[in-house]
């Protein structure tokens, strides 16, 4: 006679393992930390992520399929790596959807969500006047991803997550520009100004400004 929970637990144990696998890799390719067209290995990366070699190669597939990472015959799975044009339409997309999404958020935005940001912004203001740069960065992804869940719409935010943008501005940083850009916290404190005040129009003008000037302050040739 079949263990039925025995199967059971053996699965959900298999499935927890895959997307805990899953969302460290994709954590570590958004972080920046290995450099474009970098080769992974299965080897590799089932002893650092303790996983079975056919749970990491499911992994890996799904990371394909979403545009993480690259598979070649002969090349392997390697980071992925933008061309010029490519990151160009992707970053143009960026700033369309981010403003679309500030402008719901000025609409839809929740009173405890307004805090939430009120609250992101003060970080990032300590960060900066501490010098503090990984701080403030992490203040900035978190405010954008605050703004994308204030604005309550699920279309527009599926579609901003796969465009993969944190890949190509790590791609191509001016590693030699100050950081944070001048003026970007300006830009964030106007963001949620136009939110806080529920002006859609403001929003949409001021987050497109914002993105649009973090694209223009990357070296894409």
């Amino acid at each position: 006679m079949t263990d039925t929970s025995s199967t059971t637990s053996e699965h959900k144990s298999s499935a927890t393992r895959y997307s805990q696998a899953y969302e460290e890799l994709r954590s570590l390719l958004l972080s920046g930390t290995l450099e474009p067209n970098t080769r992974l290995t299965e080897a590799d990366l089932t002893t650092r992520f303790t996983v079975s070699r056919s749970t990491m190669r499911a992994v890996l597939v799904r990371l394909t399929q979403e545009g993480y990472v690259t598979s070649e015959v002969n090349r392997g799975v390697r980071t992925r790596s933008f061309s010029p044009e490519e990151a160009k339409d992707i970053l143009e997309a960026r700033e369309t959807l981010e403003a679309a999404l500030a402008g719901k958020a000025a609409e839809r935005a929740t009173e405890d969500e307004i805090a939430e940001l009120r609250a992101t912004l003060d970080t990032m203001a300590d960060a900066r006047a501490r010098g503090d740069q990984a701080a403030y960065s992490h203040g900035n992804r978190r405010f954008h991803q605050q703004v994308k869940t204030a604005a309550h719409q699920h279309t527009l935010a599926r579609t901003y997550d796969t465009l993969l943008y944190p890949l190509v501005m790590r791609q191509y940083r001016n590693v030699s520009a100050q950081h944070p850009r001048a003026g970007s916290f300006e830009e964030h404190q106007a963001i949620f100004h136009a939110i806080f005040t529920r002006n859609p129009e403001a929003a949409v003008a001021v987050m497109r400004h914002h993105v649009g000037a973090a694209r223009h302050a990357l070296v894409l040739g």
